[in-house]
């Protein structure tokens, strides 16, 4: 597949993104080449590799999900500038 100065301009109107005139061949040339790239990827075997989600063997370490200093709200409220009801009160932000 080859990209040419017009599909170049289009995708740069499609990003938003405002490139010269004179700078379009170099896009165009910059877009082919990454495609390039893309081809050489899907030529690589990867039959009976497994899907990784890391480069190194990784497992979460894990831990039993307990309380252990529950039951502080009068303690966290303390530093609250204005506590109601046992709840943070904040100014209406949203009219």
């Amino acid at each position: 597949m080859s990209i040419d100065i017009e599909t170049a301009a289009k995708v740069a109107k499609l990003a938003r993104i405002r490139v010269e005139e004179d700078a379009l061949p170099a896009l165009a040339q910059e877009f082919n080449t990454i495609l390039g790239f893309i081809e050489q990827l899907g030529e690589v075997d990867v039959d009976g590799v497994e899907p990784m989600v890391s480069v190194t063997p990784m497992r979460l370490k894990r831990r039993t999900d307990e309380v252990t200093e529950g039951d502080q709200q009068q303690k966290v409220l303390a530093n609250a500038p204005d506590a109601r009801e046992g709840f943070f009160a904040v100014p209406k932000v949203v009219e």
